[in-house]
């Protein structure tokens, strides 16, 4: 089987749980991404056990029904099984199958055997699947999904309806299949589930090609070892492009984010993309307030952080609390005031780039996307950042993307690089804004970069190499000279041009600017004289 047809079944089953839950009256209710992302996970890592169990004993291997032949097991024999398994992988007992929970499909009271199967194996993986929040509480694994059935009648069959879809699919033929592959799946489970206007904080997913091009430009070298930190990480769509540019496995992930639908999104992301190792470092809580990840009481820094931060928020409610002592450091641009007029306007991701640059590690890297708007701001705190990264040496470069490469908004966006190695200067300014094509993606208009056009921005950024109109190499020294301005456009060289004539040619047309300007001289001089009558009536009137 082709991976494309893999990927056409598995959005099949995706349909068949959204279509399961339509007939029981959730169809675009709240809870219906819980249901539909829990039970794919839930099917993903049933048949990972399988799959993994099966590389332990080859008589599971070769047996027709691996959960037949694992029955025989002694229960001594079981848990030698599951101590043998990687620390990262689900442990699974043998009533938590899918196949179990299938034939006991008739039994009464189901819908309470499902919910009670889905808890035992969040609390059987708690210590790797759980999610904390920033008061060290653990968000588990799964819901009790049948509660969310109003009518307790329809429970049972509510919970027999979402199994069956999942009985005749299997994973276990794509479990070497990599980022790419999972994540064309991970956006189209979410893709429902992830709109801006959610709520105070909306969620922006970040268009794959973005994310990309600050993955790839940010790893410019092989590493191993490194941490990777996004304080507003959403899904994880960044985190994960920056982990696989990396290698799954020589890296380690942190993140904080407000919203806790986020964060079980990130968690999912992690364990398709095997980097269950990190799911203890995913924070649900307020990054700006509270933030989690420390190292002894000081913040932790990372030697790579990439983020999408929320632009303009109203965080009037904890306004003061972050204008203290303690965070004089981490803000000392300064912190966005209250706008009484429309508080929803406050410049949230101001904050989030300070708190981005006290993060950085002695020789860490950060790619953040920003307003354009940030880069050539005259004043204010924009102008202090700025500043900041000039005077301290590390500033890598800037790249100004098209208008409307994220559908959802019409802010116009950069992507700003930093590197605290980056003393020498040789900073990459790139005007990007000219490439793209639109498309129409609902009432939006939306740009879309094609393979080509990522490449070039990425290749031509790490080669740092100077084209026309399109990218500059400047120093620190040109970017004060500029009045700290970030904006390719004003350092490209003005260009005049030239038309070769001959002398004749030449003294043909100076011959034609004097008859010219002698003409307007005789008419400047008549209509002196004009004046001069005119003011004489008025004078003897």
């Amino acid at each position: 089987m082709t991976t494309q047809d893999f990927t056409a079944q598995t959005k099949k089953l995706i349909d068949s749980l959204k279509g399961v839950c339509t007939s029981y009256g959730l169809g675009n209710d709240g809870n219906e991404f819980k249901i539909i992302t829990q039970m794919f996970l839930y099917k993903f890592m049933n048949d990972k056990f399988g799959y993994e169990v099966k590389q332990l004993d080859s008589r599971l291997k070769n047996a027709e029904s691996w959960e037949k032949e694992i029955a025989k097991y002694t229960d001594n024999e079981y848990e030698m099984l599951l101590y043998r398994m990687s620390p990262d992988s689900a442990k699974l007992k043998r009533e938590h199958y899918l196949s179990y929970l299938h034939n006991k499909q008739n039994s009464e009271e189901f819908a309470k055997l499902f919910d009670d199967t889905l808890r035992d194996i969040s609390i059987f993986n708690n210590d790797i699947f759980s999610v904390k929040t920033g008061t060290g509480a653990r968000i588990i694994l799964f819901d009790e999904l049948s509660n969310y059935i109003t009518d307790s009648s329809e429970r049972d069959n509510f919970c027999r309806a979402i199994i069956n879809p999942l009985v005749n699919f299997s994973f276990e033929k794509i479990f070497n299949q990599k980022f790419d592959f999972f994540s064309t799946i991970f956006e189209y489970l979410i893709k429902d589930y992830n709109k801006d206007g959610g709520g105070k904080y909306a969620e922006y997913y970040t268009p794959h090609a973005v994310s990309k091009i600050m993955a790839s430009i940010l790893v410019d070298k092989p590493v191993s070892n490194v941490t990777c930190y996004d304080p507003s990480a959403g899904s994880g769509t960044l985190l994960m492009n920056l982990a696989h540019a990396i290698g799954e496995d020589r890296c380690t992930i942190y993140s904080q984010d407000i919203s806790q639908k986020s964060s079980s999104m990130l968690r999912l992301n992690l364990i398709l993309n095997n980097l269950v190792h990190s799911i203890q470092n995913i924070i649900q809580g307020n990054t700006l307030l509270n933030p989690y990840h420390k190292s002894g009481d000081k913040l932790m820094t990372f030697d790579y952080i990439i983020s999408n931060p929320p632009f303009k928020l109203d965080f009037s409610d904890y306004r003061d609390t972050l204008d203290s002592k303690q965070n004089h450091d981490r803000f000392f641009a300064g912190i966005p005031k209250i706008k009484d007029k429309d508080k929803e306007k406050m410049e949230i991701y101001l904050l989030f780039i300070q708190h981005i640059i006290y993060s950085l590690s002695p020789t860490g890297k950060a790619a953040i996307v920003v307003p354009t708007g940030f880069i050539t701001a005259k004043s204010g705190i924009e102008r202090k950042i700025r500043e900041k990264l000039v005077e301290n040496k590390m500033l890598r470069g800037v790249v100004s993307m098209p208008s409307n490469i994220f559908a959802t908004t019409g802010t116009n966006v950069s992507v700003l690089f930093l590197d605290k190695a980056n003393t020498k200067g040789d900073i990459v300014l790139m005007d990007a804004s000219k490439l793209g094509t639109t498309i129409k993606e609902g009432k939006n208009n939306k740009t879309l970069l094609s393979v080509d056009e990522e490449n070039l921005i990425i290749n031509t950024f790490k080669s740092h190499e100077a084209k026309e109109d399109f990218t500059v190499i400047v120093s620190y020294e040109q970017i004060k000279d500029k009045a700290y301005s970030f904006s390719a456009g004003q350092y490209f060289d003005v260009k005049i041009e030239y038309t070769d004539i001959t002398a004749d040619e030449f003294h043909a047309k100076m011959s034609s600017f004097k008859s010219n300007i002698d003409c307007l001289f005789a008419e400047s001089h008549q209509l002196e004289l004009d004046i001069k009558k005119q003011l004489e009536k008025l004078f003897h009137a």
